[in-house]
């Protein structure tokens, strides 16, 4: 009998491969990503979420991510990996996301062919 002296090891996420059909970061907006991600060293991908809450019912969240979940859509727009879940992208879907370096109406902008309508701010909307 054969005993296994090495630990089983845990199985890779499944994830699938995007497009910018889905997502496309401007130049302005990879570059961005490119220097918080060298700053706050949280991970090397950028995941967008979409989740309840907000003036209109969903609101964008952007946060840095060290790995794929399964289930995760991969796509590279601007030389950044990004990470979408699936519930996500069925909102998302042609959106782009834009950076803006102006003192007033600045930061990061989502122009998203889905929203039927967004707050002043641009970080919820409904569909």
């Amino acid at each position: 009998m054969t005993v296994s002296t090495t630990e089983p090891t845990a199985a890779a996420p499944t994830v699938r491969e995007g497009d910018e059909r889905l997502v496309r970061l401007t130049v302005a907006a990879g570059a961005k990503v490119t220097a918080l991600i060298a700053r706050e060293q949280q991970g090397e991908f950028l995941r967008i979420a979409i989740t309840g809450g907000g003036c209109n019912g969903l609101s964008y969240k952007l946060r840095f991510a060290a790995a794929p979940r399964t289930g995760d859509i991969l796509v590279r727009s601007a030389g950044i990996p990004v990470l979408v879940d699936s519930k996500t992208a069925l909102y998302l879907r042609g959106t782009v996301l834009d950076y803006s370096s102006q003192l007033i109406a600045g930061g990061f902008k989502f122009t998203n062919p889905n929203a039927k309508a967004s707050c002043s701010c641009g970080e919820s909307f409904s569909v």
